[in-house]
């Protein structure tokens, strides 16, 4: 690692401080980045989880996309992120299709306590220290994410979090930078779209609309352990055609920027658009059955013309299935021949899912 040339340069320059004290800095890094991952030990975790993973069915599209890419160079996935279990089943889904799952690029509020260790010496997730600005540990970073890469293939979130508005968001384009510097010429990138009926944590992260402050997994899990009484809901992988990256010139910021365009509008494609979503982008504050079924039915005429991957296409099983599901959990009330609004919030964080694949209004 130190060998590397951008290390190098960042230790004899020195950042105005001494090369010994940049080097203590860049090891002091690559200490809390190391991770490994016991495959042997990562394979029981889908039994260990069996109690979380089985209120989430799982769906796949696609996966043989993934098992071609591996046949043909070193792969990235780059997904989307919904919630915390984005970690637990995109691995598994991979492992249910005997590809081995990647390293994951992961915040570092999930490497506190028991669950840091599992983390970090189990699955192989890397910490990233995201809003971090200090130069050193920047450069530190994609350093070893593309030495990494020399031998392992990765899975990145380039939202740089999970959505608390519930909108699909502009992608970062750090790790995949640092990506593109490991100069792998059969690089590809399998994009990965994710969608559930409900996320666990949905009241959690909806309220709060834009994450002010990381806190601690653990106080998450706390919340979300509670959340998870009565919860159910089915989760669908989709993945992509890969997309050549290795003749990418990661110096150029023009070409690193449309590769993150692209990948966005692809991942934005590829996912699934759910029936609780359909009903929540079209409900109103109250309304009759009968005008939300006309609602829904242009919601799905304006996706499909927008080619969107629809669960669902008949409008009446859009309404029976979405409008059972947001009752179930909430979120919306059928009384006195009307349906009604229970949380605002929930409601609108599931409607902001699609409105990357709607008119823009206004």
């Amino acid at each position: 690692m130190l060998a590397r040339a951008e290390i190098v340069s960042l230790i004899e320059h020195g950042r105005g401080q001494s090369p010994a004290r940049v080097r203590e800095q860049v090891l002091a890094c690559l200490r809390d980045l190391q991770t490994t991952q016991r495959y042997a030990l990562y394979r029981l975790l889908k039994h260990a989880l069996y109690p979380i993973l089985r209120k989430i069915p799982r769906y796949s599209e696609h996966a043989d996309l993934a098992r071609d890419a591996l046949r043909s160079g070193r792969v990235i996935y780059a997904s989307n992120h919904r919630s915390h279990m984005d970690y637990l089943v995109e691995p598994v889904v991979l492992e249910d299709q005997r590809v081995r799952p990647p390293l994951i690029a992961a915040g570092v509020n999930l490497f506190g306590g028991p669950l840091g260790l599992l983390n970090r010496h189990v699955t192989g997730a890397i910490p990233i220290r995201r809003g971090v600005r200090d130069p050193i540990y920047l450069t530190t970073l994609k350093a070893y994410v593309a030495e990494r890469l020399i031998d392992r293939d990765l899975l990145i979130y380039p939202e740089g979090g999970r959505s608390y508005s519930g909108e699909l968001k502009p992608f970062k384009t750090g790790l995949l930078h640092a990506a593109l510097q490991a100069g792998a010429k059969d690089l590809l990138i399998v994009p990965i779209a994710i969608a559930y009926d409900h996320t666990l944590e949905d009241r959690v992260i909806a309220g709060q609309g834009v994450k002010k402050r990381q806190r601690r997994f653990t106080s998450e899990l706390a919340e979300m352990v509670a959340l998870a009484v009565g919860f159910r809901s089915r989760s669908y992988t989709v993945f992509g055609h890969p997309i050549p990256a290795g003749t990418v010139d990661p110096e150029a910021r023009r070409d690193v920027l449309d590769l993150a365009h692209t990948l966005r509008a692809t991942i934005g494609a590829l996912f699934k658009v759910l029936p609780t979503a359909v009903v929540s982008s079209a409900m109103q504050p109250s309304i009759t059955p009968d005008e939300l079924e006309a609602r829904i039915a242009a919601r799905l005429n304006d996706l499909a013309e927008a080619g969107a991957n629809l669960a669902e296409r008949d409008v009446k099983h859009t309404m029976e299935d979405g409008v059972s599901r947001l009752e179930h959990r909430g979120v919306i009330q059928s009384e006195q021949g009307r349906i009604r609004v229970c949380d605002r919030s929930v409601l609108r964080y599931y409607a902001r899912s699609i409105e990357h694949l709607l008119p823009q209004t206004g």
